[in-house]
């Protein structure tokens, strides 16, 4: 129970947080933005069995690479992609904190 806590607690409430504190005149389309990193968990339909609870997902699945976080980390510098790149960081590291159980 703690790890689904942990897992979506990070998934949900840190993204909010940084939309709260760092774009706060428009912390609802920066929310929506950075929960679109959800999207990268398509990836998951490539692994059989599609859901394992005992797998992490770093560098297992092709989206969660070490070649994608890298892309995911680039994408923090520039202002215009900043917001995606922090939905996508922000996705690998409540997947750590789900592997960090294992």
């Amino acid at each position: 129970m703690l790890q689904f806590i942990a897992h979506y607690g990070c998934h949900v409430l840190l993204p909010l947080a940084v939309a709260l504190i760092w774009y706060k005149p428009q912390w609802m389309m920066a929310y929506f933005i950075m929960l679109a990193g959800f999207l990268i968990d398509i990836d998951h339909i490539l692994a059989t069995p599609v859901f394992s609870p005992g797998r992490c997902s770093i560098n297992f699945h092709p989206l969660h690479s070490y070649y994608a976080i890298t892309v995911y980390v680039l994408l923090l510098i520039p202002k215009k992609t900043r917001l995606i790149g922090l939905g996508l960081v922000i996705h690998i590291i409540a997947d750590l904190v789900d592997c960090s159980f294992m």
